[in-house]
């Protein structure tokens, strides 16, 4: 006797199986796929939103940061402005002695007879104009100036006649003292 075993539906079971397994896998794949991907676009999105925070915090920082460079250069020029004028105020300090100094010496060395018109000072160089009774009052005052302690020997510029007696004259004389030089008080003797 033969038996005939009919193997097509335990094949077709089979292939049924091996399709649902297959088409679970790749199902499986494509969710695992699917998941891994989005898993990482979160992470990728996590380190993007991180690095947008710190270059935020720099860029934040660098405007902080320029703002203070931007106080302190201002500082500097303030600090520099207030040096210059802190100079300019010792300066016009020491200037007032030896303004003074030099104002008493011309009056002090003035001669009877002489009067002085004009007074101009360039640095340590005076220019000094003024009227005289004569020639010898002239001499006189030039004598009196070089004998004053506040200054060098005075250069006569030029002589005028004004039809009379009376002489116009022009001097140039410069200063011994200098600012930085101790005043000397008022009533002071000058050596």
């Amino acid at each position: 006797m033969t038996i005939e075993i009919n193997l097509l539906a335990w094949r077709e079971r089979r292939r049924e199986r091996r399709s649902r397994r297959f088409y679970l896998a790749v199902i499986a794949f494509a969710l695992l796929g699917a998941a891994g991907g989005l898993g990482l676009t979160y992470h990728v999105d996590d380190r993007l939103d991180a690095q947008k925070k710190r270059n935020a915090f720099i860029r934040e920082q660098t405007q902080r940061l320029e703002g203070d460079i931007r106080l302190i250069g201002e500082t500097e020029s303030i600090q520099q402005r207030m040096s210059r004028q802190i100079e300019v105020f010792s300066d016009l300090q020491q200037g007032r002695s030896l303004t003074v100094l030099v104002l008493r010496d011309l009056a002090v060395s003035l001669v009877d007879g002489v009067h002085y018109t004009q007074l101009s000072r360039q640095g340590d160089q005076l220019h000094l104009s003024g009227q005289a009774e004569s020639n010898h009052h002239v001499s006189e005052q030039l004598r009196s100036l070089a004998a004053a302690p506040a200054f060098a020997e005075p250069v006569l510029s030029e002589v005028e006649s004004d039809g009379g007696p009376r002489r116009r004259f022009s001097l140039g004389i410069n200063q011994l003292v200098r600012a930085s030089e101790p005043s000397v008080a008022a009533g002071e003797e000058v050596p």
